[in-house]
């Protein structure tokens, strides 16, 4: 059974591009294929991060460790999605005019959120091997790796930005990443206190 989880988990993530292609030949882009291809990939890219930073508050409230051994795949394949989301707006709508592109970095905010997110989540693909922990060591990758709390509100700012005007599907999504994170921060401070008052009762039987 645990030897099918990552061929599944591979299935599952690649499932939406065959489903892109079979639209984009049954004419289900829409009139504007171009900006419903950057969406959909866009949106992917969202949703699989959403998984990722899931994985940790599951494997804690369930008790479930096993699942954290598929966490960094499901990150590499948010990082995937998000370069096809970048890849699509240089190639397709932009035609490599990086003059236009730069262009848009400075004058568009939420061009200039989504890249500074994709800068830190290439930051975090690049270093997610195993061999880069030795190499740049341990503390050094676990504090670089705390960058996906910059990160996932960056990308959810980044969506609500670029749907204009009030649609509910990006702030549910923000939503979501925003209890996430929350729960981890409650995590975090809980321990801390915990911590605290062990170390006040040591201090007091000394």
């Amino acid at each position: 059974m645990k030897r099918a989880i990552k061929p599944l988990i591979w299935l599952v993530l690649l499932a939406p591009l065959p489903w892109l292609v079979w639209l984009g030949f049954t004419g289900g882009m829409g009139a504007e294929p171009i900006s419903f291809m950057n969406r959909y990939l866009g949106d992917w890219a969202i949703r699989i991060l959403i998984l990722a930073i899931a994985v940790t508050p599951v494997s804690q409230i369930f008790r479930i460790k096993s699942i954290m051994r598929y966490r960094r795949l499901i990150g590499l394949f948010c990082f995937f999605y998000a370069f096809l989301h970048l890849t699509s707006y240089v190639a397709i709508d932009q035609f490599f005019d990086f003059a236009a592109i730069w262009d848009d970095i400075i004058k568009r905010n939420y061009i200039t959120v989504g890249m500074v997110s994709f800068v830190l989540l290439t930051a975090l693909a690049v270093t997610s091997p195993k061999a880069m922990v030795k190499k740049i060591g341990g503390k050094r990758w676990r504090f670089l790796h705390k960058a996906v709390y910059i990160a996932a509100p960056l990308v959810a700012f980044h969506f609500i930005m670029m749907r204009k005007g009030f649609q509910l599907e990006p702030l549910i999504y923000a939503a979501i990443i925003a209890i996430l994170l929350g729960f981890r921060l409650f995590r975090f401070l809980w321990t801390v206190r915990k911590r605290s008052k062990n170390f006040s009762f040591a201090s007091m039987n000394l």
